[in-house]
């Protein structure tokens, strides 16, 4: 698999993404500035990441700037197309405004920038990007958002219930869903979705930065390790 990590201005975790993919994945991958318009070097086995940061200062509304960055009509039409695609934190704030995603993340209920790890519980094993974690399983990932309330309409919350869109909820450290282990107000605590083709992932918390042991944390590997897992076992089975 082959990664490609876009480049607003403003991003601030295309390093740590690239870092995760070539050096502990050890995955091709080049950086794709967002005035790029062509992503025909990627197939649909390959992933783009819409790295976390603050996309044009975060100015008017998180993603609303990026998302009319040259660059997004050739991730949509890459993500149409049937190709991966995965946002994480301003990432997936990117997607919602793209609507490649549905719903929208909105300013904590706190008020306040929020930065420490959270539990996150895994609600579906049906994706790629979630194939190699057990439905159930807790995970220790941190969060550094601002805006990260994830909010939809009643019709949008039913309909990703229905089609196994929801990937993770915050929860506490063994699994409950509280009120007390959300920690900006989501709806229904997620902190995750997909979309309903399962090719287009967005989380608010950061794998990329619970990935390597010298971080104190690797929970986050396994969503890294998930994305790449079918890609292997087709090579494999081609061969």
């Amino acid at each position: 698999m082959k990664f490609g990590v876009v480049v607003f201005p403003g991003s601030n975790c295309d390093r740590d993404m690239y870092h995760v993919v070539t050096k502990l994945m050890g995955c091709e991958a080049r950086y794709v500035w967002h005035k790029e318009t062509d992503l025909s070097d990627f197939s649909v086995n390959d992933c783009i990441i819409l790295p976390g940061g603050f996309s044009y200062g975060d100015y008017l509304r998180t993603g609303a700037i990026a998302r009319f960055s040259p660059v997004m009509e050739a991730v949509i039409k890459f993500a149409n197309e049937g190709g991966k695609v995965f946002g994480v934190c301003n990432g997936f704030q990117i997607l919602c405004e793209s609507h490649l995603l549905p719903g929208a993340l909105l300013r904590n209920n706190n008020m306040k920038y929020v930065c420490k790890n959270v539990f996150l519980k895994t609600y579906t094993d049906k994706t790629q990007l979630t194939c190699k974690i057990d439905e159930g399983a807790v995970l220790k990932i941190p969060i550094a958002h601002g805006d990260g309330r994830y909010y939809c309409d009643e019709t949008t919350l039913k309909a990703l219930y229905d089609n196994d869109q929801v990937l993770f909820k915050y929860c506490d450290e063994t699994g409950d869903i509280t009120e007390e282990a959300n920690p900006n107000g989501s709806l229904d605590n997620i902190a995750g979705i997909c979309n309903a083709g399962k090719n287009v992932f967005g989380m608010m918390p950061h794998p990329e930065r619970a990935s390597e042991a010298a971080l104190g944390n690797t929970d986050g590997k396994i969503l890294f390790e998930s994305l790449i897992s079918k890609v292997l076992e087709m090579t494999v089975t081609f061969i």
